[in-house]
């Protein structure tokens, strides 16, 4: 099975046998990471480039009086800080909400990668759906319900976490903390409590040690007014029309 950098990168077109061969080998050398743990903090300048192959992590901002916003969850096959290179220091922090598995990547490695044609334009487009996720995050903090906050959350992740293998009959790991997802959307720990409560005395889930189950996705997307559109899951892939036309996938 290949490895989740490349389930996520193959979703945004072919990739050539020799470029998935390079992302198994960028993909090697990974270590463990307790959950908790800090990857880099706001205002470090690192080296190197973070990619999760297991686990949950997350990007987030803290205040001076000590509350944080989560502002994005990192999941296999995602990178942490791809374009480190051209900031001068961190605008903000990243670390892990679970046990994670990550391989450090150097520079030399990532220029690697962006030097080969369809990577670079896998990874062009991953950059892409990472800026209108945190478009749909915005409106999703400002217009939605706490119940519906919450459902929307889910199914995004359902979807994400589906692309890359790791949900079974509806069910996936959720290594948030009701905490976690209070900083995620905005609410209290009381008022997480409540959603979740709502969510399963309406049957939309199931959450049990960490184990998140949806029983029907569809009725979970219409109640949390959720358009996978957003994830652009066909990426850059493109498909033959009749007539030889291009036509977008």
């Amino acid at each position: 099975m290949p490895n989740p950098l490349t389930r996520k990168l193959e979703l945004f077109g072919e990739l050539p046998a020799e470029d998935r061969r390079l992302l198994d080998a960028v993909a090697t050398g990974r270590r463990s990471v307790p959950a908790k743990t800090s990857i880099i903090q706001e205002g470090d300048a690192p080296s190197d480039v973070h990619l999760v192959l297991s686990g949950f992590a997350c990007r987030s901002k803290v205040l001076a009086n000590g509350r944080r916003q989560i502002f994005a969850y990192l999941v296999p096959g995602d990178f942490c800080d791809l374009h480190i290179f051209i900031l001068k220091a961190m605008d903000h922090s990243i670390e892990t909400l679970s046990p994670c598995e990550m391989v450090a990547i150097p520079r030399a490695r990532v220029l690697e990668l962006t030097g080969r044609p369809a990577i670079a334009r896998a990874l062009l487009w991953s950059n892409l759906v990472d800026e209108a996720t945190l478009r749909e995050w915005l409106v999703n903090l400002g217009q939605r319900d706490a119940v519906q906050r919450i459902a929307h959350l889910f199914c995004e992740l359902h979807l994400r976490l589906a692309s890359v293998g790791l949900v079974r009959d509806g069910e996936f790991s959720l290594p948030i903390s009701q905490s976690e997802l209070g900083d995620t959307m905005g609410l209290s720990t009381v008022h997480v409590n409540r959603a979740l409560q709502s969510l399963r005395r309406q049957s939309l889930i199931g959450l049990e040690s960490h184990v998140l189950t949806i029983p029907d996705i569809d009725r979970l997307r219409k109640f949390g007014d959720f358009n996978p559109n957003y994830l652009h899951l066909e990426g850059g892939k493109t498909d033959r029309s009749p007539t030889g036309g291009v036509r977008p996938g």
